[in-house]
């Protein structure tokens, strides 16, 4: 008799690595492994990824886990993948297309955060055509319409060579299954797909696609006609992907979703019972990395400016949500951190503490707020105010032409600047947040509590900021991969292991610590708040003035 699987395989391709997590049908992971890949910033505003060398590093983180869980191929019940919602070109000969001006073939996938198409944004935003209306009623340079069209325009030839077009996500499930099945969560997140509606012939909006150049996509086929619900099975492994990942061929393969996504359904469900009649309307998934993601969803469609969405059915079946963000999160930080000149010395320090770097600034913020006897540690950027703007506003000013400002510097730059310039980022970051927040609550949600994964619930200073700024709780999972997890509850679902999302999700997820907000820095947060949207007012005001000129 042939052994039962009792394990599932969760792949997560983030902005900078591919990792692999293989997980039993209740949630606890067995092994893990991380691959970085590639990334190409031939200039501003541009950056590009390539899918062979992607596919690579999940092949090889994939092993590796294989191994650390001593797990053999027959234990896998299935697979699922996530990734960030880049652009994938691929030829009739499922070969990669340049989408690069290098010219070079290798380069054929335009990363989620590359801005080159912002001319192209704005304009569909300023056409104010209905399908924007489900995308917060601006759209994006990280959307994949904008992308496109400048793609059509600007490199003719890999526009014609381009047989399919692809969303990350749905290229994995492609080249593991052979089979061209979209997922609804990208397509209706970041291509315009009307899910909620009733006519399938409507959902591609032909007439949207036609005035804006690019109707050849429908009319060939090349961004796909079955869209299935994540979860459902795209089918098996091919014995070319099932060698290479060290698998068994027809290893079912569940249709997939962005990777932020997929770390709410990793954490949605935590205590929540699950079911599709549970309210979330208080609870709002706080995934962090690169970038930050801020999801929510509600039985009905909630419009709210500036919020992508309402997008139905894109994360949890038969429910609503809401998308804010907030574009550069963990990688501003990394920025702030290592262009400052005292990075160096910085980075001995932690080195001979045997701490990260994270770790010892932490460590420092607590040490000079003892030092000047302050009533709490937040009032130590009393004098320092970042506007966390530097890659734009995201959500909800959906302002991509939003710039990064510091405002207090002085005439010195010493440790203790870095660490003070470190403090107030990671708060700057947080009001980010809470303007999601309020603004969702504006609408009919009524946030209070954080669910929150990724990189981030990794700096316990981070997360403290991020309750005290909002005021809300924060519920961190017990499983702190919980991307990974999010992926391998799809792979349960389409290998049949549950009925459904949401009963995988009970059965999967679990609560960890809870991070309470301090009484005691609520009135500096307000007042730091006020300061947040000033700024950015001032700044808008500053754009209107030069305009002029």
């Amino acid at each position: 008799m042939a052994k039962t699987p009792t394990h599932v395989i969760g792949i997560d391709v983030g902005t900078g690595s591919a990792r692999a997590g293989i997980f039993n049908l209740k949630g606890r992971m067995a092994g893990s492994a991380v691959q970085k890949i590639k990334i190409w910033k031939p200039q501003p505003d541009f950056a590009e990824q390539s899918s062979a060398d992607i596919w690579k590093a999940i092949c090889k983180a994939l092993r590796t886990a294989m191994t650390q869980a001593k797990l053999k191929p027959s234990d896998i019940a299935g697979i699922a993948f996530d990734a960030t919602c880049s652009l994938v070109a691929v030829d009739k000969n499922e070969k990669p297309v340049t989408v690069s001006p290098t010219g070079k073939d290798e380069k054929n996938i335009i990363l989620w955060m590359d801005h080159r198409a912002i001319g192209e944004a704005k304009a569909l935003t300023q056409q104010g055509h209905d399908v924007t209306r489900y995308l917060g009623g601006t759209v994006s340079p990280e959307h994949q319409i904008p992308k496109l069209m400048w793609l059509k325009k600007n490199l003719p030839k890999t526009w014609k060579r381009t047989a399919w077009f692809f969303d990350l996500p749905d290229w994995l499930a492609f080249r593991a299954t052979g089979r061209d099945v979209r997922s609804l969560c990208t397509t209706v997140c970041k291509w315009t797909y009307l899910a909620h509606e009733k006519d399938p012939s409507s959902r591609w909006n032909r007439e949207f696609f036609e005035k804006n150049g690019i109707g050849d996509l429908l009319q060939e086929n090349r961004i796909g006609t079955e869209i299935n619900p994540m979860g459902e099975c795209a089918g098996g492994l091919t014995s070319l992907a099932a060698k290479e990942l060290g698998l068994d061929p027809g290893t079912p393969v569940a249709v997939g979703i962005i990777d932020a996504h997929a770390g709410g359904l990793g954490v949605l469900g935590m205590g929540r019972g699950g079911n599709q009649n549970t309210s979330f309307d208080d609870v709002l998934c706080l995934i962090g990395g690169t970038s930050s993601c801020h999801m929510v969803v509600s039985p009905e469609a909630r419009f709210v400016p500036g919020v992508w969405g309402p997008y139905f059915s894109a994360m949890v079946p038969g429910m609503w949500l809401n998308e804010g963000g907030q574009s550069a999160t963990g990688a501003l930080l990394d920025f702030v951190i290592q262009t400052h000149p005292m990075f160096p010395t910085a980075s001995a320090e932690a080195k001979n503490a045997k701490q990260s770097i994270y770790e010892y600034l932490n460590a420092r913020v607590d040490t000079i707020a003892k030092r000047e006897k302050l009533p709490h540690r937040s009032r130590l950027t009393k004098d320092l105010h970042v506007l966390p703007y530097f890659h734009g506003n995201r959500s909800p000013n959906a302002d991509p032409f939003a710039k990064g400002a510091v405002h207090g510097l002085a005439l010195h730059a010493d440790v203790d600047d870095l660490v003070r310039y470190y403090y107030a980022t990671i708060q700057a970051i947080a009001y980010g947040t809470r303007d999601i927040v309020e603004a969702l609550n504006a609408k009919g949600y009524k946030i209070s509590r954080l669910h929150a994964c990724g990189g981030g619930t990794k700096n316990p200073l981070w997360m403290q900021e991020h309750a005290d700024a909002t005021g809300c709780e924060i519920l961190l999972p017990k499983e702190p991969e919980a991307v990974l997890l999010g992926s391998a509850i799809l792979a349960a679902v389409g290998a049949g292991a549950y009925a459904d999302i949401p009963s995988a999700m009970t059965a999967m997820s679990a609560a960890g610590k809870t991070i309470k907000p301090s009484p005691q820095a609520a009135a500096y947060h307000q007042a730091k708040m006020k300061i947040h949207r000033e700024l950015y007012k001032d700044q808008k005001k500053y754009q209107e003035m030069l305009a002029k000129v």
